[in-house]
C-alpha cells in the first residue's frame, strides 16, 4: 500500500487545525476576562457615581487617569511577555500566574468600604490601578497566544468567532442580568449586591483561567535567528503601517464601546418614557415570558427568577438582551464572509451599516420604544459580524512584522492594540462621567434638567457614532485584503 506523505508547508497546514476543545477551552479565557471587563465597560461610572456616590467630576478622574497608567503598561508588559521562556511557552503561564490575583482585585475593585469621601477617592483610584494592570498582565498574553496557537488564517478566523461567542455571552450576563442579580443577592442593596455578584463572577473565571491553560498550546515558536532588541521591536511597529492604522482602530472603537454601553443606563432612567416603555414589555409578552419561566422553575422545586421591578433597569437589560443576542447570530456570519472577501472589506461595511443604526436614536422620542428596540436588534447584527475580526486582524498585523522583518514580536504588537483599548475604555469612561456632569448632571434628583437628558440622548447616539465612522474611514489606508492574506500566510508557511 502507497504511503501519502506531506512536504513541510503541508505538515505544518495539517498541524495548525484546532479541535474543538482547543477553540473552546481558548474562549473560556476571554469569557472570564469578560465578566470583569465588560462590568468596568458598562457600569464603572454608575456604580461610582449613583453606588459609591463618588462626585461625577471625580469619577472621571479615577477612569481616565487610572485607565490611561493600565494603558501605558500594556507596552510594558508585551516586552516582557515576548521574552518569557518556559516550558508552558511564552504566554500561557501568564494565564496561570494572573488568575486569581485577576479575581481578588476584581472583588476589591467593587468593594465599598464606608470611608470618608476623601478615602473612598483614594480607595477606588487605587483598586482601579490595580485591576487595570493585572488585566493587561493577564489579557495582553491571552491575546498575544492567539496569534501562536496556529498560523492558519482560516483556523484564526474560526478560534475568533468560538472566542467572541463567549465574550457575547459574558456581554449578555453583565448587561443584561447584572443588575438584576446585583438587587436579588444585594435584597435591594446595590453595593452588597455589586460585591457579591463580582465575587461570584471571580470564582467562575479563575477556573475558567486554569481551563484556557491547560487545553490550549503554542504552536509558533520564535527562532533564535528572529530574536531582536526591544529598540529593534519597537522600530518594527513603527514602521508598520497597518499597526498604526489598527492602533487608531482600537482606540475609537472602545471609545464608543465605552460611551454608549455606560450611558445606556441613564438613557433608560432619565430619557426613555417608563409608562411607553413597561407597556412595550407587556404588549410583547415578555411579562408573560417572566411569570411562565417563574411558573416551571416553581413546578420543579427551584427558586423564582426575580425580575427587577423598576422599569428603567428591567427596560435596559431586555434592550441589552436583544442587542447582545443578535450580536451573537451576527459573529456567525463573520467567518465564512471573511473567508471569502477578505477581513479588512466585510469589519468596513459592517461597521459603517451598524453605525447608522447608531445614529438614528438622535431622532427617538421618548415614546418610540419599539423603534428604539428594532434598531437596537439591526445594529447588534451588523456589530457583530465585526466583532472576531476585530482580533483576528491585529494577529494578521504580527504575521505582517514577521513576514516583513523576519522577526516576529508577538505581543508586543498585541500590546499595542491593548494600549489602544484601554486607552479607548479610559477616554469612553471618562467621557460618560465628563458629559454628565458637563450637563449638570445630579444623581440625587429624580428627574434630570433638559439639558442634561439632551445631553444624554446625543451622548448614545452622535458622539457614540462619529468614532465608528472615522473608522471607517481609516480602514480605507489599511493594505492588508483579501490577496495580501493569502500571500502572507503562504510565504510564512513555506518561510518555517
Amino acid at each position: 500500500m502507497n504511503e501519502i506523505t506531506m512536504n513541510p508547508a503541508q505538515q505544518e497546514q495539517e498541524n495548525d487545525k484546532l479541535s474543538v476543545v482547543e477553540k473552546v477551552g481558548y474562549s473560556l479565557g476571554d469569557l472570564s476576562a469578560n465578566l470583569i471587563f465588560q462590568t468596568f465597560v458598562t457600569f464603572i461610572a454608575f456604580f461610582y457615581t449613583d453606588v459609591y456616590k463618588i462626585p461625577a467630576e471625580t469619577a472621571t478622574f479615577i477612569i481616565f487617569t487610572g485607565g490611561m497608567i493600565g494603558a501605558f503598561f500594556s507596552p510594558i508588559m508585551g516586552v516582557i511577555a515576548d521574552r518569557t521562556n518556559t516550558r508552558w511557552g511564552r504566554y500561557r503561564p501568564w494565564i496561570l500566574w494572573t488568575a486569581i490575583p485577576f479575581g481578588v482585585l476584581a472583588m476589591l475593585a467593587f468593594t465599598t468600604p464606608d470611608l470618608p469621601l476623601e478615602g473612598k477617592i483614594t480607595y477606588a483610584f487605587i483598586t482601579y490601578v490595580a485591576l487595570v494592570i493585572i488585566y493587561s498582565a493577564n489579557n495582553l498574553p491571552y491575546s498575544a497566544l492567539s496569534g501562536v496557537i496556529t498560523g492558519n488564517m482560516a483556523e484564526r478566523n474560526s478560534m475568533s468567532s468560538y472566542r467572541f461567542v463567549a465574550v457575547m455571552f459574558a456581554q449578555f450576563v453583565i448587561q443584561v442580568l447584572l443588575l438584576p442579580l446585583v438587587l436579588i443577592l444585594g435584597d435591594g442593596d446595590k453595593a452588597l449586591g455589586f460585591e457579591k455578584t463580582i465575587m461570584f463572577f471571580s470564582m467562575v473565571g479563575i477556573v475558567f483561567f486554569l481551563i484556557t491553560f491547560i487545553t490550549t498550546k503554542e504552536r509558533i515558536i520564535t527562532k533564535a535567528e528572529q530574536k531582536s532588541s526591544v529598540k529593534q521591536d519597537v522600530v518594527d511597529l513603527f514602521k508598520n503601517k497597518p499597526w498604526l492604522i489598527m492602533l487608531m482602530v482600537t482606540i475609537l472603537l472602545f471609545v464608543t464601546l465605552a460611551l454608549k454601553g455606560g450611558m445606556y443606563i441613564y438613557y433608560f432612567q432619565y430619557y426613555v418614557s417608563e409608562v411607553d416603555l413597561a407597556q412595550f414589555q407587556n404588549d410583547i409578552g415578555f411579562n408573560n415570558f417572566i411569570a411562565s419561566l417563574n411558573i416551571g422553575l416553581a413546578s420543579i422545586g427551584l427558586a423564582e427568577f426575580q425580575w427587577p421591578q423598576d422599569i428603567a433597569i428591567s427596560g435596559n437589560s431586555f434592550f441589552n438582551a436583544c442587542g447582545i443576542i443578535f450580536t451573537i447570530i451576527g459573529i456567525t456570519f463573520s467567518k465564512p464572509l471573511a473567508d471569502k472577501y477578505g477581513k479588512r472589506d466585510v469589519f468596513m461595511a459592517a461597521l459603517f451599516i451598524s453605525t447608522l443604526f447608531v445614529l438614528s436614536f438622535y431622532f427617538y422620542a421618548p415614546e418610540s420604544i419599539g423603534l428604539m428596540f428594532g434598531t437596537q436588534i439591526l445594529h447588534g447584527f451588523f456589530y457583530g459580524i465585526t466583532t472576531p475580526i476585530l482580533w483576528a486582524m491585529i494577529a494578521d498585523v504580527a504575521d505582517y512584522s514577521e513576514w516583513k522583518n523576519n522577526r516576529r514580536a508577538t505581543a508586543i504588537v498585541f500590546s499595542a492594540m491593548l494600549f489602544g483599548l484601554k486607552s479607548g475604555l479610559a477616554i469612553g469612561g471618562a467621557l460618560v462621567a465628563g458629559i454628565l456632569a458637563s450637563y449638570h448632571y445630579d444623581a440625587n434628583l429624580m428627574v434630570q434638567t433638559p439639558e442634561t437628558i439632551e445631553g444624554i440622548k446625543t451622548s448614545v447616539s452622535l458622539y457614540a457614532g462619529v468614532p465608528f465612522l472615522i473608522v471607517c474611514a481609516i480602514l480605507f489606508f489599511y493594505e492588508i485584503n483579501k490577496s495580501m492574506e493569502i500571500q502572507i500566510e503562504t510565504d510564512l508557511r513555506n518561510s518555517r
